[in-house]
């Protein structure tokens, strides 16, 4: 196997690991709220806040103890947490989520740390693509599972969540040993042991960072990480509206009738085959990256764009802040199944065009800092995400698209600044390189 094929195998190993992991731990997040009553949408922010804070560090965990160790270590904490709900107690809760806030920084350094040791300038946006539909089948995978285990049951027994729980572990511990597949990439002229020994010490250079989180902090102030902060805080507002906001809207409307709380699963649906869709499209086909990443971004907003007004012609506004018995409150328009599922999709499919794109320039233009440019990346999206699961249990549905809404606008025009910065820097270089 050539060195390009071994690289382009330790991305694949990379997505479907993740997609493990994420089955589990995504539909955990799913139905956790309907199996324990106890917690709220709130309790969520907490991750996110642990996370923000952590991703300082994460760098230099990854620098330590190497990409692969500091997955399979986090991904034991994801586990952890899903075990947690076999007999969940309010403490165990809440220290569980500390500890996955903590798992999930040191966990997505280190993915954007392999994703960008393993690629060049000219496959760094299609294996950004080959990774995120592999992740996003776990939307797929999980919502149907959920759908078909669950559906019609009025009442979930403590058997059927032991039964959930326990299956759902169990995945995201196969997700967390396949990381042990992934071997050090090598380049085409490293056949000896000492080219491989230089390999080693290039990739040790790539992940090595202090530990006082300095070069987390000087990499968010540069002027490439604050044209793309926007972007960033829109992705995370918007991470939180798709997996929690709205399943939560559409099984409050009654208007959809007495199977409305089956839709969020549905839903769920929808929303990963636009993930994988979006992946799929942006990723594997963008082998020579010709027309870049601005008209992939722009079609990402635009989709956002539709999506969020045609929710708002749909939905009713109280409906994030409705009761358990759901709001008979009408929108604009009679509620309509089939235009809240294409919403569902375009949301998804928008996600999708943003997020392999922002992960595409951030490895494209800190190849040699990819994991303090990724702990940065994570940093300013679970800040937002952050934010907007706190402000989502006291704000009317139209004041959160209107959020929305600017953050994305705004966030598009700063990512087209950043692009041609990027174009510019890799132009000069490839002009200093001809000299």
């Amino acid at each position: 196997m050539s060195p390009e094929s071994k690289k382009q195998m330790n991305i694949i190993i990379l997505g479907v690991s993740f997609m493990f992991m994420f089955t589990a731990f995504q539909t955990c997040g799913n139905i956790e709220q309907t199996v324990i009553k106890s917690f709220n949408s709130s309790d969520m922010s907490i991750i996110y806040a642990v996370m923000s804070t952590s991703n300082v560090l994460a760098p230099s965990v990854v620098a330590v103890i190497g990409p692969q160790l500091s997955m399979f270590f986090s991904g034991l904490l994801y586990s952890g947490y899903i075990a947690m709900f076999i007999y969940p107690y309010t403490w165990t809760f809440y220290t569980a989520s500390v500890l996955v806030g903590i798992g999930a920084a040191v966990l997505w350094t280190a993915q954007g740390n392999v994703l960008t040791i393993n690629s060049t300038n000219n496959t760094i946006g299609r294996n950004s693509g080959i990774f995120w539909s592999l992740l996003q089948f776990s939307m797929l995978f999980g919502n149907l599972y959920i759908y078909f285990a669950w559906h019609g049951h009025v009442h979930i027994t403590d058997k059927d969540r032991r039964t959930v729980f326990i299956s759902l572990t169990v995945i995201s511990l196969v997700g967390c040993f396949l990381f042990f597949l992934i071997r050090t990439p090598e380049t085409e002229s490293a056949p000896s042991e000492v080219s491989e020994s230089l390999l080693e010490a290039e990739f040790s250079e790539s992940t090595t960072t202090r530990s006082d989180g300095k070069p987390v902090c000087k990499i968010t102030v540069t002027k490439e990480m604050l044209l793309l902060f926007l972007p960033l805080a829109y992705s995370g507002l918007e991470l939180t509206f798709y997996s929690g906001v709205y399943g939560t809207c559409i099984g409050a409307m009654t208007g959809f009738g007495q199977d409305a709380k089956s839709l969020i699963g549905i839903s769920g649906i929808f929303i990963g085959v636009g993930e994988i869709l979006g992946g799929g499209i942006f990723g594997l086909l963008n082998k020579n990256n010709r027309f870049g990443r601005n008209p992939v971004v722009l079609l990402g907003l635009i989709t956002h764009f539709v999506a969020f007004y045609l929710i708002f012609l749909n939905i009713a506004s109280d409906a994030p802040l409705a009761p358990e018995a759901g709001t008979d409150k009408q929108a604009f328009i009679t509620p309509n199944v089939g235009v809240a599922m294409l919403c569902s999709f375009l949301l998804g499919l928008g996600d999708s065009c943003f997020n392999t794109q922002l992960m595409s320039i951030i490895g494209f233009m800190f190849p040699d800092n990819s994991a303090p440019a990724f702990a940065s990346l994570k940093l300013i999206q679970c800040v937002a995400a952050a934010i907007a699961f706190f402000y989502s249990n006291f704000l009317l549905l139209h004041w959160q698209l209107l959020i929305l809404v600017l953050t994305g606008f705004l966030g598009t025009i700063t990512f087209f600044a950043a692009e041609t910065l990027a174009e510019s820097n890799r132009r000069e270089s490839s002009d200093y390189g001809t000299i």
